[in-house]
């Protein structure tokens, strides 16, 4: 841990009891997480004690010293957005003009433009002392190497050349970015290049400036983690301005040159350079660095950023417990001067530890590799005589992929000593469960978290409120942002450490003082609780949900960790704000408030008046905050929440405790738009003329790869009484001559239609002829055109009553003539906070349909062409089959929930296929298709089913229990069935419920769980019928190998699971096994005895 007294940055802004007046309101964009707080920073301001990222300041060296850079990053690494925004202002170098940045596409050849401008006959001489340099990913350097082996070669006749490389990438196989050292080192080796490392932010500029300036005797890369630490902003005390970096940089090429020969060896050259570093700047880097025990018995060999600085970390806080262990941190790699590693070698160790990186795990586990590092350190050790008797080196391999913490690290030392390093608690059996080593002390360094999906309008909220802290001169911030686009849908983690001294700290924090969550599916997903501190605080976002649901929206693990945690737990409840109902926007200014009332209650007021001044305005920040009352509530934690764990090895810990890194940036969720050819009935003319020339055969849509039924309805009636709110269905066709087949379980696809009266009134609105001839997608597969009349295409294709993405209002802009319409549409379109929200708005709260923005938007009026371009065609919608063929030969039912709702203009708003069903007369025709299932029956008829549905969830069981019932009349023998269904009242929603008890008398339904959830002042689920019937749930899954299903709406999801879990666990104890439920699902998932189908 780097701590470092904190200087004044100017005085903390005053408190003030006066009225303060009204400001506009500011908006916080959020540019490149790898700028300090993700905001722009010009060129001139950095200097002094200044909040930055590794990035930003390796770009202000590599902008202020050269001449012109080649960029190579990938385009969400944002490797060059700091140099690319200077060049574009114009703001100049230290030689007096605007340096070119050329930002270049990674391949084969690169950097040869590069040798290029060097070498061409037109370059300026004048130049020739000035560095050129490169910054770029370790994932590009195959790509350059054969542009800067050239350049090795003509290097005495070359500018001094520096390379800047991010040690990041993608791992083999995976979508998990990755620290790589492993590409620079070979390229170095390769090719003779110098190699220097930043150990952390706070040395990252003078390490860009030393390896400048080694470049003037070789050329030299640079490297630093590109995955974390590199993006991560942190206030930095002694940062050079440009003025003083190009000052510093000409008095060290001064001294350099007059105290070494240019024919000296590279070794002493540069060594000479760093004493000249040294002297100017005051400071004591060394080729090599050693901390910790005086006469260690065993010391770690280090290189790279995270892995220097944590090492080190870890050596300290074992040396107070009187561990004698020592780590040498490797400053400049390349060369390796073997004279001075030895001579900061301890000679009291009797092991070294090389932490050298591979490729891989294979490569991890191959013991014919070894780490470059492992080489260098035992060929120097090998044939030295400083020591009496030689020690012993180990390689501790590790691949790119790995992730240091503070107990990784502290394992990697174990590998080096006989005596476990960690006394008391930490020892034994709790070490090896992952028990945390703390190096930070909590008395003085604070750290939050937040977990959020990243396209929640509240996810900036950690960078304001870390930007907020950091207008504190007292406080040194430190915030680093995560993104994982695979969980979720996309997940975003922020991180921030507060304390009066300079904090350094290369990890996750695993001692929160308070956690934030963002939507509570996170906590089925991750187990967020093991990164808190004992009676840390928790605010949970909750829309919507009263106390006394509050066990039911919780896991139990999670429920469990809190009250063995003691944790306090808040609930933050923005519907309860009107303000930020009808502008969901405000959520962020609500939370921001939020978190500041529970984590720092004690600066409530000042801190309030600084959010204002990063975001919002003092009277919205003010505003939202005194609404807290409403929305923010303590949950009062019950004593039975500690119990509820029964078995110990059901816990949330088979969970991850961390995202995993897949991007810089969060998931772009903008569909793209396929290329269509739209054409008139021209085409159609054409087509039926000339079929020779056009190719045009008859035939019964042989272009599609779905297979369509035209069928009959038979039967409509509906399940629920006339009276009630839910307008639950059964709807049956007769099949005919189709020849139609469907499987247990399969769905029926609907090719519904829009309403005929909404139709007609978007055609009298739009001004079109319903008789003419289009050309459109076909709704069964979009590649593939039809011809249609304008009323066919409104009718059956173009889902002109569907919901828009972002694109349709891009699109629309095109044609907007009035420029106050196109700029709205632009804006809904875009990117920036302002458009998403409004749009999540129109979406979720307003349920605009494309119609509705034609209507609104009036200058803009595209041809009927054109909006089948930009307008979604329709789509099927599929339902579970709620019937078994073997019993109903000629027909296939549906049970089906009219999807209804008033939208905040009064208007009556429906699902589009459940209207069209719903209206469906006896006799008129539908067309239809099948889609597969995962609900398939076991292969033998005497394996139990056990089955959970929830309303219209109880479809494919009905067709289960038909299957079942056949086949016991056919005279096989058959499992038992056990049905658990779930609704709100047995009166108004026992669907099939005579059929259901009929089934039982049969002895086809074994066990019948009803469970109606209104019907007793206590709420009853089918989780709980689920779990007094326990005994017959583990004789017909666990010991009769029955196969379960649930089919439904999501939430009763980990409920459900939580069952069966405690089922296996209750078997295996009876039993006397030793089995993880938890991975005991996994196995029946993948043997299709726990299927689920939710929605």
């Amino acid at each position: 841990m780097f701590l470092q007294q904190a200087e004044s940055n100017g005085p903390a802004m005053p408190a003030t009891d006066g009225p303060i007046p009204e400001k506009p309101l500011k908006e916080f964009v959020p540019k490149s997480s790898s700028l300090p707080f993700s905001q722009n920073t010009e060129l001139p301001s950095i200097g002094g004690p200044t909040y930055s990222t590794t990035q930003s300041l390796i770009q202000q060296v590599a902008y202020t010293l050269s001449d012109r850079l080649w960029t190579y990053s990938p385009e969400t690494f944002d490797l060059d957005v700091a140099v690319k925004s200077w060049c574009e202002d114009g703001a100049q170098n230290a030689h007096g003009y605007t340096p070119s940045v050329e930002s270049m596409q990674t391949r084969q050849g690169a950097a040869s433009i590069a040798l290029g401008y060097m070498f061409s006959k037109d370059f300026d001489l004048e130049k020739k002392h000035i560095p050129q340099t490169v910054i770029a990913s370790s994932s590009s350097l195959p790509y350059l190497h054969s542009a800067l082996d050239q350049l090795s070669l003509l290097y005495s006749v070359a500018n001094p050349f520096v390379a800047h490389i991010a040690a990041v990438g993608y791992a083999g196989g995976s979508s998990s970015l990755v620290t790589d050292y492993v590409s620079t080192i070979e390229l170095a080796e390769d090719l003779g290049f110098a190699l220097i490392a930043s150990p952390s932010t706070h040395e990252s500029q003078h390490m860009a400036l030393l390896a400048t300036l080694l470049a003037s005797t070789i050329p030299t890369i640079h490297t630093y983690d590109g995955v974390t630490t590199g993006r991560e902003t942190t206030r930095v005390i002694d940062v050079l301005d440009q003025a003083r970096l190009f000052h510093d940089y000409s008095s060290m090429l001064e001294s350099a040159s007059s105290s070494h020969r240019k024919n000296a060896p590279i070794d002493l050259r540069v060594e000479g350079l760093l004493e000249a570093f040294n002297r100017e700047l005051g400071t004591e880097y060394g080729l090599f660095e050693y901390r910790g025990h005086s006469s260690p018995d065993a010391v770690m060999i280090t290189f790279g950023t995270v892995e220097s600085s944590l090492s080190d970390q870890v050596a300290t806080s074992l040396g107070k417990s009187g561990v004698r262990i020592g780590v040498l941190n490797v400053r400049i790699y390349r060369p390796f001067v073997e004279q001075e590693f030895l001579r900061l070698l301890p000679k009291s160790t009797k092991v070294v530890g090389v932490l050298g990186q591979v490729v891989d795990g294979e490569a991890v586990t191959d013991s014919t590799i070894s780490s470059a590092l492992y080489g260098d350190v035992v060929a120097a050790i090998t044939f030295s005589d400083a020591f009496e008797t030689l020690p012993g080196v180990i390689d501790i391999k590790y691949s790119r992929e790995s992730t240091w913490t503070p107990v990784s690290m502290a394992a990697a030392f174990q590998l080096l000593l006989k005596k476990p390093v960690l006394q008391g608690e930490e020892s034994g059996e709790n070490f090896e469960a992952g028990q945390n080593l703390r190096l930070l002390d909590s008395a003085t360094v604070q750290q939050y978290a937040f977990w959020d999906k990243d396209d929640s309008p509240s996810s900036n909220a950690p960078l304001i409120f870390g930007s907020a802290l950091a207008r504190d001169s007292s406080n040194n911030v430190t915030t680093r942002t995560r993104h994982d686009n695979l969980t979720e849908g996309g997940l975003v983690k922020t991180e921030i450490r507060r304390s009066q001294q300079s904090v350094d700290a290369p990890y996750s924090i695993d001692a929160a003082d308070m956690i934030y969550i963002g939507d509570a599916k996170l906590i089925d997903r991750l187990d967020i609780v093991r990164a808190i501190r004992s009676q840390g605080k928790i605010l949970l976002k909750l829309p919507g949900t009263k106390d006394e649901e509050l066990e039911k929206k919780l896991p139990e693990n999670f429920r469990y960790d809190i009250s063995t945690h003691q944790c306090e737990l808040f609930i933050l409840d923005p519907s309860k704000v009107e303000k930020v109902s009808s502008d969901p926007a405000l959520e962020t200014y609500l939370l921001q408030a939020a978190f500041l009332r529970v984590g720092l209650p004690n600066l409530e007021k000042i801190g309030l008046e600084k959010l204002a001044s990063v975001n919002g305005s003092h009277d919205v920040v003010l505003e939202l905050a005194q609404q807290l009352e409403h929305a923010l509530r303590k949950i009062e934690v019950p004593e039975d929440w500690n119990t509820a764990q029964a078995e110990p090895d059901s816990t949330s810990s088979d969970l991850p405790a961390d995202i995993v890194s897949t991007s810089f940036i969060e998931f772009d969720k903008t569909e793209m738009e396929p290329p269509t050819y739209l054409k008139d009935w021209k085409t159609a003319a054409k087509g039926l003329l000339f079929k020779e020339a056009c190719g045009t055969k008859s035939a019964l849509r042989p272009d599609l790869a779905i297979k369509t039924h035209t069928v009959s309805v038979i039967e409509n009636r509906r399940l629920t009484p006339p009276t009630y709110d839910r307008n639950i269905f059964h709807i049956e066709f007769g099949l005919g001559e189709t020849g139609l087949k469907y499987d247990i379980g399969e769905a029926l696809g609907i090719h519904a239609e829009n309403d005929e009266l909404q139709v007609e009134e978007f055609i009298r609105f739009y001004r079109l002829n319903p008789e003419e001839i289009v050309e459109v997608p076909s709704r069964e597969d979009p590649s593939v055109l039809e011809n249609r009349t304008v009323w066919q295409a409104l009718m059956q294709n173009v889902d002109i009553f569907g919901r828009p993405p972002k694109r349709f209002y891009e699109a629309l802009a095109e044609f907007a003539d009035d420029p106050s319409e196109k700029h709205e549409l632009q804006t809904l379109g875009g990117p920036e906070p302002e458009g998403a929200t409004e749009f999540k708005r129109r979406a979720e709260v307003d349920t605009i349909t494309y119609a509705d923005i034609l209507l609104e938007f009036q200058s803009a009026h595209p041809s009927f062409h054109d909006i089948v371009r930009i307008v979604n065609p329709m789509k099927r919608r599929e339902y579970s089959i709620a019937s078994c063929q073997k019993v109903t030969p000629n027909s296939v039912a549906l049970m089906i929930v009219v999807v209804g709702w008033v939208d905040p203009k009064g208007r009556d708003r429906f699902g589009q296929a459940t209207r069209f069903l719903n209206k469906l007369k006896v006799g008129a025709q539908v067309t239809v298709s099948i889609k597969p299932s995962v609900m398939k029956l076991p292969p033998k008829s005497t394996q139990p089913l056990i089955m959970a549905g929830l309303g219209t969830g109880l479809a494919p069981f009905r067709a289960f229990v038909q299957h079942r019932a056949w086949e016991k009349a056919q005279g096989k023998e058959i499992g038992s069935v056990l049905l658990y269904m779930g609704s709100r009242h047995q009166r108004e929603e026992y669907c099939y419920g005579e059929e259901w008890e009929a089934y039982q008398d049969a002895g086809v339904i074994t066990l019948l769980g009803r469970a109606f959830s209104r019907d007793q002042p206590q709420k009853i689920y089918i989780q709980d019928r689920m779990r007094q019937t326990m005994d017959d749930i583990i004789q017909a899954y666990l010991k009769e190998d029955g196969a379960f299903y649930l089919c439904g709406p999501t939430w009763p999801v980990p409920d459900v699971t939580n069952v069966l879990e405690d089922a296996i666990a209750r078997d295996a104890k009876a039993t006397g096994k030793k089995t993880d439920p938890h991975k005991e699902i996994e196995r029946l998932k993948d043997q299709l005895r726990y299927v689920l189908e939710v929605y």
